[in-house]
């Protein structure tokens, strides 16, 4: 799997949420290192996974410190 993604952050929040960085990393790759293969089988897979990234990246930051996480790059070999 390559997978990128882009925060949107407030700029009043960028240095806290830039500090947490290599949290932020640890705890995507964690759940993405967990999925199994069905779990990328639905249509709406995608979705559920931005949703769930999104979420764990505010337990880390701080729920007003991320806007939304935007996924740049999803390829599964």
């Amino acid at each position: 799997m390559r997978f990128g993604a882009h925060l949107e952050v407030p700029k009043e929040h960028l240095n806290e949420v830039e500090a947490v960085l290599p949290r932020i990393v640890d705890v995507l790759n964690g759940y993405l290192r967990a999925l199994e293969p069905k779990d990328l089988e639905h249509p709406a897979a995608l979705i559920k996974l931005r949703s769930q990234m999104l979420r764990r990246v505010q337990i880390v930051t701080g729920k007003a410190r991320v806007r939304d996480l935007l996924i740049a790059e999803f390829i599964l070999n």
